[in-house]
């Protein structure tokens, strides 16, 4: 008796029926038929028809050679959106990454002939525009905080406040990250009230720091009570520890400009006495995925020596697209420069209109609608902005989703009230024109 496997093509075959048309080396493409042929007979049921075989051949190739990291159109409504890459970088940041992808002076000291710190490219910008004595970089925030609190706590007691002892989004656990750094957790205060004298009541020998934690993706509201900043600073500097502040995002711009509640700016919590600042680089810092670490040099100088700094730094490319975004601060051109800021500044009325124009050259049922934009990012939890939408009712909306992140260039919306919508206040207006094409070209059946 005869298995349907039996009758499957030999790879020689397979491989003859497309190397002719295909740019890649032999032996890649018997590695890929090999694969394939394996998978088939894995499989119950009959062998599927040569040309069919040569037909999934080709697409596992063609799967292989197209890029999987594909420019997309973020019409979510979410101005940092995670799965989206957060911040998109200004235009000189854009300019400095093809600048940076060449050769470059990352580690080699122009003036005096040798070896150089890659810090300093950064240094001396978040320097100016924070107050603080010293500064590094590291590949996020998270990255920061690790590298802070075992560079400085390892092996020691870090006080925390119980209603700060967080999960921040993606299984990130200050709890865990403590545990991971040598350092011993120890909370205090309640989950909503925590007060100086708790902080104090719980400092011993062994205590290496106070840690301050933003809640990035909540906001505890109602009977609450944090200590401040300077309060922690003034006890922390009284009994010789330190006072570390995971800022989450940060900014160097007050939102509460843009209609939004105030967050803490970063040159605000130098000043209230930090000796070490961690925040993010992607989110409303608009740049390259990155973890700021600034503070006193004392510190700063041992975290840029420890084993880990090596293992976690950023590398030639996020240091241009920083340095570049930052540069953007230092000029004070930020909010104009800067695709964050410039989301964010966008007046309802500029939405209306822009929403309006599309929606006359497309077809029924695309109507426009007001709605809201969130920051995101783990960014201003609960804040929004007033926004407009291109609006399709439709029986399916999850089917006309799908179809647009299948078009030349996904266009990414959100699904509410049985409808499809795209949020301009997170598109440039330099896609109006491919949201207009591409909603063109898509049936809405």
């Amino acid at each position: 008796m005869t298995t349907p496997q039996r009758h499957l093509p030999s790879i020689e075959r397979l491989v003859s029926a497309v190397a002719a048309d295909l740019p890649l080396p032999r032996p890649t493409i018997v590695g890929l038929a090999r694969l394939l042929v394996e998978k088939i007979r894995q499989r119950a049921g009959e062998v599927p028809a040569f040309d069919t075989i040569v037909a999934l051949l080709r697409h596992d190739i063609a799967l292989l050679l197209a890029p999987s990291l594909r420019p997309v159109i973020n019409a979510s409504g979410v101005l940092l959106q995670t799965n989206l890459g957060r911040a998109p970088l200004s235009q000189a940041a854009r300019h400095a990454l093809q600048h940076g992808a060449g050769s470059v002076n990352i580690e080699y000291d122009l003036a005096a002939g040798g070896r150089g710190e890659r810090s300093v490219h950064l240094a001396g910008l978040l320097r100016h525009l924070s107050g603080a004595e010293a500064a590094i970089a590291v590949n996020n925030n998270a990255a920061a905080i690790l590298l802070t609190l075992t560079g400085l706590a390892h092996g020691r007691e870090v006080i925390v406040s119980r209603g700060q002892a967080v999960e921040i989004g993606g299984g990130f656990r200050i709890p865990d990250v403590l545990r991971q750094s040598g350092a011993t957790l120890v909370e205090v205060g309640t989950t909503n009230r925590t007060y100086v004298r708790d902080y104090a009541e719980a400092i011993t020998e062994r205590t290496a720091m106070i840690l301050q934690v933003h809640t990035s993706n909540f906001r505890m509201q109602g009977f609450v009570h944090h200590a401040e900043l300077s309060e922690l600073a003034e006890l922390a500097h009284q009994r010789g520890i330190l006072l570390v502040d995971n800022l989450g995002s940060g900014s160097f711009i007050d939102v509460s400009t843009y209609g939004l509640v105030a967050e803490p700016l970063v040159p605000d919590r130098i000043k209230a006495g930090a000796d070490v600042v961690c925040f993010s680089g992607d989110k409303l810092i608009g740049g390259p995925q990155a973890g700021i670490i600034i503070g006193k040099h004392a510190q700063i100088a041992r975290l840029a020596k420890h084993p880990l700094m090596r293992a976690i730094r950023l590398d030639k490319l996020a240091i241009a697209a920083m340095q570049a975004t930052l540069q953007s601060y230092v000029t004070q051109t930020a909010p104009t420069d800067i695709p964050i800021w410039q989301m964010m500044s966008r007046s309802s009325d500029e939405l209306w209109q822009r929403a309006t124009a599309i929606a006359q050259l497309l077809p029924a049922p695309w109507q426009v609608r007001a709605c809201t934009s969130t920051i995101g990012g783990g960014s201003l939890p609960g804040e929004t902005l007033p926004s407009w939408a291109l609006v399709c009712p439709h029986p399916h909306p999850d089917l006309l989703a799908q179809q647009l992140r299948h078009a030349p260039i996904p266009i990414i919306g959100r699904i509410q009230d049985d409808a499809l919508w795209l949020d301009l206040r997170s598109v440039a207006p330099s896609d109006d024109a491919v949201i207009t094409t591409t909603l063109g070209a898509h049936s809405l059946q």
